[in-house]
């Protein structure tokens, strides 16, 4: 069974997260998403509402868990079982930060294979950053997020689109 770690913030997850989460189900038997406890970012939502967000959206996919975790993406992916770690890439930007990611996590555990999927073109656009900003200004989100988020970014925000 291989099994595929899809670490990220996820704050919050959108529908381009959920994209590359079906696309790498096609790939691996299981994939299990890691919500990184610790980012160096201003988050919205705290962990335990990051986690409970993506399992409300993911509810129904087969071989998907989600997982907090705080230590090295590379030691949760072990601690998991993972041989392989799977990133969305938007535009070229994204690309050199996953690269240099990628050799970090290379050198730091090189039985470990990273696996770049494309972001389908509907999402190539589509951020967390962006999405939050948008929501904050009132602006309709329904088509970039799953059900349970809209309801929760909206009630966070104390906005209406």
């Amino acid at each position: 069974m291989t099994i595929a770690l899809y670490p990220g913030s996820f704050d919050p997850v959108t529908n381009g997260h959920l994209d590359i989460i079906k696309r790498a189900l096609v790939l691996f038997d299981k994939v299990v998403i890691g919500v990184y406890d610790r980012p160096d970012k201003r988050l919205l939502f705290n962990t335990a509402e990051r986690v409970a967000l993506i399992k409300g959206a993911t509810r129904g996919l087969n071989n998907v868990s989600v997982r907090s975790y705080s230590e090295l993406t590379v030691h949760f992916a072990r601690k998991v079982g993972a041989r392989v770690m799977v990133r969305g890439l938007r535009m070229s930007s994204d690309f050199e930060h996953e690269f240099e990611l990628a050799m970090m996590n290379r050198k730091l555990a090189p039985d470990i294979e990273l696996v770049c999927m494309m972001s389908s073109i509907q999402y190539q656009f589509l951020s967390s950053s962006l999405l939050k900003e948008a929501a904050s200004l009132g602006g309709c989100i329904d088509d970039l997020v799953p059900p349970n988020v809209a309801k929760a970014l909206l009630a966070k925000l104390g906005t209406r689109a």
